[in-house]
């Protein structure tokens, strides 16, 4: 069973940063499509970034593209979302979640999902 784990999350004012964290423990491969997601208050669930867990092209939205990026600990299982420029619209509950198949990721339908962080941005 795969376990996802994040934290970081947190208050900081607009043009600010801050950077999350995602444990993964529970592969049984070396590998796995991993991605980010938020959900505003009163909001659907918007991909963030999406990416393999352990090497490979990261992919970004439209909205953080610039802004936000993605690091791997590959010895520490953990993988990081960077986000710098915060924006009021960045404010929301941030989910990393994984999938053995990637069209789960590109469907936003990933089986496992964290339990999540919110990120709060103050104008």
């Amino acid at each position: 069973q795969v376990h996802l784990a994040e934290s970081g999350g947190g208050s900081v004012q607009a043009g600010g940063s801050l950077s999350l964290s995602c444990a993964v423990s529970g592969l049984t491969s070396s590998t796995i499509f991993m991605a980010w997601f938020r959900q505003a208050p009163g909001k659907g669930r918007e991909w963030v970034a999406r990416f393999k867990s352990d090497e490979g092209t990261i992919y970004y939205s439209n909205s953080v593209k610039g802004r936000f990026t993605v690091s791997r600990d590959n010895a520490e299982n953990t993988v990081h979302l960077h986000m710098n420029s915060l924006k009021s619209e960045d404010t929301g509950a941030y989910y990393c979640a994984a999938d053995p198949l990637y069209e789960h990721i590109l469907t936003s339908s990933p089986q496992y999902w964290g339990q999540g962080t919110q990120v709060t941005v103050s104008a």
